[in-house]
């Protein structure tokens, strides 16, 4: 075997695994619908518990590398090549029961804690405006969240600010341009399209199959920009499997195109990690770029009005001229108050607790 384990890296055996066989998996080592290696024989070969190359495997089960097949092992589930040969699912979209997301308000307590922490390390300065794309603060706060959960590497200056996911949107289209096409999943959230097609642009619906957009549609359509959910999407609860986010990113290559990821509810994933992002993983897709977005509402509070996009370096000019003249529509105190929760870890421990109530909930459901 020709995996190795880093005892000096700064992530557990198990991840390292998964990492490595995830990149051989993408590369065609193991091609679509291949064995995967045995679990024990790579436990014994590496030195490693079998419970370590279990999660491992589990976590490439649960992104949809990898398949369990009774009494035979493990398969490649993951398809590369070129996905618009055909399409894979019928061309009109499923009947999906409808599916009614609940996050889990941040306790009270801790909120007014950072509160009051913040009005008195901050005091006037809470009054002082803030600049266009947002606090400095925060943005460097999200910044490291977003590095040290989601794999997410981006600067603070590539972080802009703003009052929920429906302000975010009309920033996009500023940026973008109202002349372009923009495809959006269908079904899906239905405020995406009343945004967009207030702000003048052209939506093209593109059906919504079992895995993602069905390939036949994404292949044939007309849009240059993509919005989707690839977790849970509303309000089908379709997530993308694994080559279906690769193909976003093939799609995405071809000049002129662009993605936005649209990550809402994600953190509250009770797979043993976070959903890999597609911001991250455009950096093995070179031309591929996305705009990252997600927000506060469903990990907080509805009432907490803070949204936040991610830019490629490459689109920071563009955002600049065309919408970063606006200013910040959150007040600066609730940009401090998000700064300090994240900051002090108060945000993760909340997630961690959420996360792990939703894991021993699916699982006395699971019990016979």
């Amino acid at each position: 075997m020709r995996y190795s384990i880093d005892p000096r890296a700064h992530k557990p055996a198990y991840l390292q695994l998964y990492e490595q066989l995830r990149a051989d998996i993408t590369a065609g080592v193991y091609p679509f619908d291949t064995k995967a290696p045995s679990k024990r024989l790579l436990a014994e070969e590496m030195h490693l518990s079998l419970a370590t190359v279990e999660h491992a495997y589990q976590l490439l089960c649960e992104e949809g590398y990898i398949e369990p097949r009774q009494r035979s092992g493990y398969y490649v589930s993951f398809l590369p090549g070129d996905p618009f040969a055909a399409a894979q699912l019928p061309q009109s979209a499923p009947a999906y029961p409808a599916v009614h997301t609940s996050g889990a308000d941040l306790p009270f307590g801790v909120l007014a804690r950072a509160m009051r922490s913040v009005l008195s390390e901050y005091q006037e300065a809470i009054l002082v405006k803030t600049p266009n794309s947002g606090c400095m603060e925060l943005r460097e706060a999200i910044s490291r969240y977003l590095a040290r959960s989601r794999g997410l590497n981006a600067r603070p200056e590539q972080i802009v600010i703003g009052s929920g996911a429906e302000y975010l949107y009309g920033q996009i289209v500023k940026m973008l341009g109202r002349e372009r096409i923009y495809g959006l999943e269908d079904p899906g959230y239905a405020r995406i399209k009343e945004v967009y097609q207030a702000e003048g642009a052209q939506c093209e619906m593109l059906p919504l199959g079992h895995s993602g957009i069905e390939s036949a549609a994404l292949a044939s359509c007309a849009a240059s920009v993509l919005h989707i959910t690839p977790y849970r999407s509303y309000p089908t609860g379709v997530t993308a499997t694994a080559s279906k986010r690769h193909e976003y990113l093939r799609w995405a290559q071809q000049d002129g195109r662009c993605l936005i990821e649209d990550d809402f509810e994600s953190e509250f994933s009770v797979s043993g990690k976070p959903v890999e992002t597609l911001f991250a993983m455009a950096q093995g897709h070179p031309g591929a770029h996305v705009i990252y977005l997600n927000t506060f509402s469903k990990t907080i509070s509805p009432s907490l009005r803070i949204g936040y996009m991610v830019l490629p370096e490459a689109y920071l000019p563009l955002y600049e001229r065309a919408a970063g003249f606006y200013s910040c529509t959150v007040p600066a105190f609730e940009q401090y108050v998000l700064a300090a929760l994240i900051s002090g870890g108060d945000f993760e421990r909340h997630i961690n607790r959420v996360r792990r109530k939703k894991r021993r909930e699916l699982s006395e459901k699971e019990r016979p």
